[in-house]
């Protein structure tokens, strides 16, 4: 008797963003490229591996560690950027940066210390890598201070190691996969509840490291919310902090580790907080012709107890982009989910404020359900404009990567500012990003917005902007875009990012938004910590 054939793994893209199988192909890259007048009149070629100049390692590991390095070309160049678009256009220019002299798996603290203590004594730069899926410039080594980098990627540490039914917890180590960790969770019945749009390609590690939000817009919205103590490996030795509901007992040694993206230690394992998985769900969509109404219905609901796991606001382009509506109205999605009872009052009580803000249901979209954003139960899904929604939600960095090979630049960055300055900052950001995009490419330029999270206090706008590039010069074209953006985000205090994390890409933002007294003492850490400095040299300071 034979068994049956194992399935065929998906493969990675070592250059763009997911699956090598769900790239555009040239057809759809083509159609996609008639969207945006002065587009490529062909797409550019899928960069190879075998095109890049990767030299020979410039350091040899001993031993006790060669067997956890790698130093291959194809895996050396899949751990040499993140997933933004200045890296998928530098990939398709063959342009892709400093490429890690090696690539190492730990499977334990003890082999990340005995890296860490390595590199140190060698001048090795070490750059944590989880999912690859940094959109700032993150995972990436810049310069040349460090004779050699290696990309320390903590997959193989993927276990969840204990759960605590009783206090609804769940050690886990920092290198498993969203939905690694999502399998591991479920025989329990028990879900961690964080669903970044990089769910299936990020890792717990990667949303500690970054301060990453989820899919959910409103109450436990980021990682931190979710973490009861950590664990860290730094060349000074080892932070292992208390697991505790709630400490008075002076600054918590977890702040000092969560969002500092690998520049202080490298997390290894955390206790975090986990939810019975929802068995209810309802959502619904509400168009609205006045986008500053719509404005003013999400602060009403968000400064409700209504609590809605979705309530995402698109405005016109956004919209007809994502297919929700077509008739120029913006869309708010609404979506709500429990484990313990029916949710439709709920949502029937944030429709009716909505409606008296001037939003109309869409027809059949009042109390649908279904799975949720990314890959696993988000509320918020269905059919008609709230499953439109998804879709492009999904396939959007797909749709970016087929984009970009026909030369176009499309990107995205997020912030977040207090409701006050809400409706001037977007104005100002269509207005001033906009002229900016058509100053760098010659070329008309459109720029979209929605809320992706909301707070009783404030909102995270989240922008994207579409223009053809220069031919050869599109990684130019954006960073003068991004520079636009960033001084229009500080004029009117809104942070360089919401859930992105600084990276190397938002930088100039981080040090101008960052208080100095914070500064002195984020220094003093990083002296302390990482002597050698070679903890991924250039993230958050220099």
């Amino acid at each position: 008797m034979t068994s049956a054939a194992e399935p065929v793994p998906r493969l990675r893209s070592w250059w763009g963003w997911g699956y090598q199988d769900a790239h555009p192909d040239e057809a759809e890259c083509l159609a996609l490229g008639a969207l945006l007048p002065g587009t490529l009149a062909r797409p550019l070629p899928v960069p190879r591996v075998a095109d890049l100049a990767v030299g020979r390692p410039a350091v040899t590991p001993p031993p006790s560690l060669a067997r956890l390095v790698s130093g291959d070309p194809g895996d050396r160049a899949a751990h040499a950027m993140g997933k933004a678009y200045r890296d998928i256009a530098r990939a398709l220019r063959g342009r892709p940066g400093r490429i890690p002299d090696l690539v190492s798996r730990p499977t334990g603290d003890l082999e990340v210390a005995d890296l860490l203590d390595w590199a140190g004594a060698h001048g090795v730069a070490v750059v944590p890598f989880g999912g690859g899926s940094s959109v700032v410039g993150g995972v990436e080594y810049r310069g040349d201070a460090h004779r050699a980098v290696l990309s320390l990627d903590l997959t193989s540490m993927d276990r969840v190691l204990e759960v605590d039914p009783t206090g609804r917890s769940a050690r886990i180590q920092a290198g498993a996969l969203g939905p690694v960790l999502e399998d591991q969770l479920r025989p329990h019945g028990l879900t961690l509840r964080h669903f970044p749009q990089s769910f299936e390609f990020s890792t717990l590690g990667g949303w500690l490291a970054t301060r990453a939000g989820g899919h959910y817009a409103t109450g436990h919205t980021r990682i931190d919310n979710f973490v009861q103590s950590l664990r860290v490996v730094t060349p000074a030795g080892t932070s292992t902090s208390w697991r505790l509901p709630a400490s008075g007992a002076g600054p918590s040694p977890d702040r000092l580790f969560l969002g500092s993206e690998g520049t202080l230690g490298v997390i290894t394992e955390a206790w975090m907080r986990v939810q019975e998985r929802p068995r209810h769900k309802a959502s619904a969509a509400l168009a609205f012709t006045d986008f500053r109404r719509a404005l003013d219905a999400v602060r009403a609901v968000a400064q409700t107890d209504l609590a809605p796991a979705n309530c995402r606001l698109l405005d016109p382009g956004e919209a007809l982009f994502s297919g929700a509506s077509k008739d120029g109205s913006s869309v708010l999605v609404l979506g709500f989910e429990s484990a313990h009872g029916p949710v439709d009052g709920r949502l029937a009580a944030a429709v009716e404020l909505a409606r008296e803000h001037g939003g109309r249901v869409a027809a059949g979209e009042e109390g649908a359900a279904g799975a949720g954003a990314a890959a696993e139960g988000a509320a918020g899904a269905g059919s008609g404009a709230v499953g439109a929604w998804r879709a492009a939600f999904l396939r959007m960095p797909y749709l970016r990567d087929g984009l970009a090979r026909m030369g176009a630049v499309v990107e995205t960055f997020e912030t977040a500012a207090t409701w006050d300055r809400i409706p001037a900052l977007i104005e100002a950001v269509r207005a001033e990003v906009g002229a900016a995009a058509r100053a760098a490419a010659g070329q008309p330029a459109t720029v979209n917005c929605r809320l992706t999270h909301v707070y009783p206090d404030g909102a995270a706008p989240y922008f994207t902007v579409a223009v053809a590039g220069r031919p050869g010069d599109e990684v130019a074209v954006w960073d003068d875009i991004k520079a636009a953006a960033t001084d229009v985000l500080h004029r009117h205090r809104a942070t360089v990012t919401h859930h992105h994390a600084v990276g190397r890409d938002h930088r100039p933002g981080y040090d101008r938004q960052r208080p100095e007294p914070f500064a002195l003492a984020l220094r003093a850490a990083k002296g302390a910590l990482d002597p050698h400095g070679i903890l991924n040299p250039g993230v958050l300071l220099d």
